[in-house]
């Protein structure tokens, strides 16, 4: 993914993210995904709180992941790797999307954020006015 980097540092100052973030790859993610999880299979994006009084927090991405994921949402993989990491931000703030007040406040915080980097509401289906 050209620019991963680049994207992901953008996208992690527009969400406003003090951590660090982790462009890894699947296996890398499969296996914190089992040992913090239990669920043995890589995912998208992990999240990983500070020990209390410290800022910041983790934010890890599989790469192989994203990108598979952009291919078939028809999606540019740099913009879902800066939806993953403004919502990985998200995250560590405080947000959760576990019912569906708390998650639709996320959706509609991370299009904000994707809104102000220029990005297209990973929400609206493609081609939605």
């Amino acid at each position: 993914m050209p620019k991963a980097e680049a994207t992901a540092r953008r996208a992690a100052r527009a969400a406003g993210a003090a951590g660090t973030i982790v462009l890894a790859s699947d296996g890398a993610v499969r296996r914190l995904n089992a040992r913090h999880r239990g669920r043995n299979r890589p995912t998208n994006v992990l999240t990983f709180e500070p020990p209390a009084g410290i800022a910041g927090g983790d934010i890890v991405l599989a790469l192989g992941v994203v990108r598979r994921e952009a291919a078939g949402a028809g999606r540019l993989a740099s913009h879902h790797l800066a939806h993953l990491v403004v919502h990985g931000a998200l995250h560590l703030s405080g947000h959760d999307h576990g019912q569906a007040g708390p998650a639709r406040r996320m959706e509609m915080a991370e299009a904000r954020i994707l809104h102000r980097l220029g990005l297209p509401n990973p929400w609206k289906p493609r081609g939605a006015t």
